[in-house]
């Protein structure tokens, strides 16, 4: 059995657009609502939600068996959890907050095993098929995706050099926390934490650096692939729901009079 294509790391590297989305609710059966849906990539997040292992396991399984290429969003750059997702089978991991150069090298060196980084090495874990994949790790390094989230000033003024770190698939922009930074906290769509975005994604474009980000208005996910982001999270499973159900009860609300 050999190691799977990651169609998401591939189309990114060849400059094509991949719309995505991003699983917040910890429920396999949540997940599955969407995964057949057609979307290019999805991310588990495990940042920002209860999620676990355990369930991240569930909803990484629902997605694959639907052809979604599954990411996951760790809960910090730390080698002991990125080693356990790893072995897990996500095909990809977004790492929150890299702050600089040295963190970025760190997240890059806990992706591969020696010697050229510090994973360690196990033979029987469900990204190896318990261990049927024999190319495994031969071929890991090149299927798997690494995106590193930047979500400062500070962080977007080391970027490119960020980006441009062997291992490093694409650089995430991640608006609510960057717009926090800049002092427009839950304003993530404010003009100035674009300008500020902008300036610095051109620069990843210009050198071949994949960029992508998170929005959740359509119209704005598409003025940005049409600048040249190459992978948006265009909904969050949990926002789409709430939504849903907000405008059912006012349609209905509204409807009684």
């Amino acid at each position: 059995m050999e190691l799977r294509r990651n169609t998401f790391k591939h189309a990114i590297a060849a400059g094509e657009k991949q719309i995505g989305i991003w699983a917040s609710i910890n429920s396999p059966f949540a997940t599955a609502t969407y995964a057949a849906a057609g979307y290019d990539w999805a991310v588990v997040d495990m940042e920002h939600t209860p999620g676990d292992l355990a369930t991240t396991v569930q909803q990484l399984s629902v997605l694959e068996a639907d052809g979604t290429p599954a990411m996951v969003r760790v809960p910090w750059n730390d080698a002991v959890m990125i080693k356990r997702v790893m072995d897990a089978g996500a095909q990809g991991i977004v790492i929150p907050y890299v702050q600089t150069l040295d963190e970025a090298r760190e997240a890059v060196a806990a992706t591969r095993y020696p010697p050229n980084g510090v994973r360690g090495f196990g033979g029987t874990t469900r990204a190896t098929k318990f261990g049927r994949i024999t190319d495994y790790a031969k071929r890991c390094e090149e299927e798997f995706a690494l995106i590193l989230q930047v979500e400062t000033q500070a962080a977007m003024d080391l970027a490119l050099d960020m980006g441009q770190l062997d291992g490093v698939d694409g650089v995430f922009f991640g608006p609510a926390d960057i717009a926090a930074d800049l002092g427009y906290l839950g304003q993530p769509m404010h003009p100035a934490v674009w300008e500020a975005i902008m300036a610095v994604a051109e620069k990843l474009m210009a050198a071949g650096i994949p960029a992508g980000t998170l929005v959740t208005n359509p119209e704005k996910a598409v003025e940005l692939y049409k600048a040249g982001f190459s992978f948006i999270a265009c909904a969050i499973d949990s926002g789409l729901l709430a939504r849903a159900a907000d405008k059912v009860l006012s349609d209905v609300r509204g409807g009684l009079g």
